[in-house]
């Protein structure tokens, strides 16, 4: 067994700046070679940021990747490094092969690069490509039909990208016929509830399976509704947990690890399951024995309940949003209520108080304990809060409305209000360079309980894929950790256990027009979650007349939705990139 001290950068690129994550790669290999790794390792497509989406259909950006990759092994070389071999994700091009029937013009790649002595030492290509859920990448890149193997130190390391590592056959079959006695998956894999568990159940099966190693490098932080959440990690070759890392933060993972000698003379095998197997030798021999550094095993945030990694996740999304598209402050509309509290506590725990902002914009339907609420959590957390009643604006509107003939009455006088305050908000953010952030949760988007122009308008929905019940159960958690840490909980109690209401009318509840939400969220999930029709809702045991008014409401909204702001994918399916369904549609399911 050899010795091996295996780098693995988990980094936060931004897509489209191909100098910062240059820049960003460079920083890494620096401290990577300062504590002496033998071999450093980047997440999927990191010279570029991920995912590109339709930027990999530009000739222009393909070409500019493939140059900042070239000048980015030079640089290496030159600041030092040439001899510490970096392995980056970047997009490349397959050369010599012509555009096909149902393959993107130009041929993409999500390919893979070893940097090495100032030179791309050998490139490969995403096998598997994902085209499920927020995946697009047939319509992005074609595939590839190699698994390089590199020998370092002795040691054969094999390289795949992450796709590879989740299906059957392909590149991972093939690692135990090129003899490697290590994979290393190159994984820029989005955050879902629960998908850390499921994450190392894959590693621990894989490194049985090929009788290998197994490491996963992950990237970090948000890219539009996507977020990265780390967690990379090394399991041995039966599969039992040797190094991970944190969550929701850049790392640099040092391991040493005891690895299988590399195969003398080297393998003949070329092929195997259809992969081609092509090598390139770093160092034949291994390295002088040494002391070995303790393993880093960081411990989950909370191995009861994942709600605090929800929460993690949510404040990772909007700062990196606010961060990644230049602006400098957020501005929430607050009206007392848990939707509005819980989006002003995530944003101040990703921005910090002095860069958020709150209105309050009470009509004569507000009640004095919702104003009294709004009041009590900027004084919580903080915050710049401000007023401005609407009724005097709301009252000019539907006179002049009325003078041209016009009476708004029943919903259209309730929405009235909701659209002077998403006026005013977006005016506030013309005026003042705020990022407006939506309040609305995951239960009102899918029944179409918002108004159009009105709650809806922002540029960020922090809880947009939160359903109700888990914006209770959130800020709850929010307020107990701020009380183990013995500070002030930022979530008025008030606002957490009072009956909701979007206060548009007197004494108006959302119950007047929603059933309760434990009952409303389970049926949704269903039904949005895994698609269940209207006779499997009923067989599982909802009352038909619910099932049917439900089902009628999600349909009916759709056109809302397309239209809401973007915000952080934290479950399974959210109701943009991995629901699309068309706003004219007669099918009742």
């Amino acid at each position: 067994m050899a010795q091996l001290r295996i780098a693995m950068a988990q980094v936060n690129p931004v897509v489209g700046d191909l100098e910062g994550n240059s820049a960003l790669v460079a920083d890494q290999a620096h401290r990577a070679a300062a504590v002496g790794a033998h071999l450093l390792v980047f997440p999927e497509m990191v010279v570029t940021g991920y995912p590109v989406e339709d930027l990999a259909l530009r000739n222009s950006f393909v070409s500019a990747s493939i140059k900042a990759t070239h000048a980015l092994a030079e640089r290496l070389a030159e600041e030092g490094l040439g001899d510490l071999p970096v392995v980056v994700g970047f997009l490349n091009r397959r050369e010599g092969v012509g555009a096909r029937f149902g393959q993107p013009t130009g041929a993409p790649q999500n390919s893979t690069a070893l940097l090495h002595r100032g030179r791309v030492a050998l490139t490969s290509a995403k096998y598997h490509l994902p085209n499920y859920g927020v995946f697009d990448e047939f319509r992005n890149f074609v595939p590839g039909d190699a698994l390089p193997v590199v020998r370092v130190r002795g040691v054969d390391v094999a390289l795949a990208v992450c796709e590879d590592l989740w299906q059957e056959g392909g590149p991972v079959t093939a690692v135990r016929a090129a003899g490697a006695g290590m994979l290393i998956t190159l994984n820029g894999s989005p955050y879902e509830r629960n998908k850390d568990d499921v994450r190392l159940e894959l590693c621990q099966r894989r490194a049985r399976e090929i009788g290998a190693a197994v490491g996963y490098v992950n990237m970090a932080g948000g890219q539009d509704e996507l977020i990265f959440e780390g967690d990379s990690l090394i399991v041995d070759a039966e599969g039992d947990l040797v190094a991970r890392a944190p969550q929701f933060e850049e790392a640099l993972l040092v391991t040493d690890l005891r690895l299988p000698d590399a195969p003398e003379p080297a393998p003949h095998a070329r092929e195997a399951d259809g992969i081609r197997i092509v090598r390139y030798t770093v160092s034949a021999d291994p390295v002088a024995p040494y002391d070995a550094e303790p393993p880093v095993l960081t411990p989950r945030p909370d191995p009861v309940s994942d709600v605090g990694e929800v929460y993690h996740a949510l404040v990772v999304g909007l700062r990196d949003y606010v961060r990644k598209n230049g602006f400098d402050s957020a501005l929430v509309a607050l009206s007392g209520g848990i939707d509005s509290a819980l989006t002003a506590t995530i944003a101040v725990d990703a921005l910090g108080p002095d860069r958020v902002h709150g209105l309050m914009m009470p009509s004569r339907y507000s009640s004095g304990h919702s104003l009294d609420d709004a009041r009590e959590l900027v004084a919580r957390q903080g915050i710049t809060g401000r007023t401005i009643a609407v009724q005097e604006v709301v009252d000019a509107f539907t006179a002049g409305a009325s003078g041209a003939g016009v009476e708004l009455e029943g919903l259209a006088a309730e929405n009235l209000q909701a659209r002077v305050r998403g006026t005013l908000l977006m005016a506030l953010s013309n005026q003042e360079g705020h990022l407006v952030l939506a309040t609305g949760n995951k239960s009102e988007l899918a029944t179409g309980y918002s108004t159009l122009y009105g709650d809806s308008v922002g540029g960020y929905a922090p809880i947009k894929d939160c359903w109700k019940t888990l914006v209770w159960e959130l800020a709850r958690w929010r307020n107990a950790d701020a009380a183990e840490r013995g500070e002030a909980p930022p979530v008025p109690e008030d606002s957490i256990a009072k009956p909701p209401s979007a206060e548009l009318r007197p004494d108006q509840l959302d119950s007047d027009s929603l059933p309760d939400y434990a009952v409303l969220d389970a049926l949704l999930d269903a039904y949005i979650g895994t698609d269940r029709g209207h006779g499997e809702l009923i067989t599982a045991g909802y009352d038909p007349e619910l099932v049917a008014r439900v089902v009628r409401l999600v349909d009916r909204a759709e056109y809302k939705r397309r239209q809401y702001p973007p915000g952080p994918k934290i479950s399974s399916r959210n109701l943009s990139r991995d629901r699309r369904v068309p706003i004219t549609n007669r099918w009742t399911p």
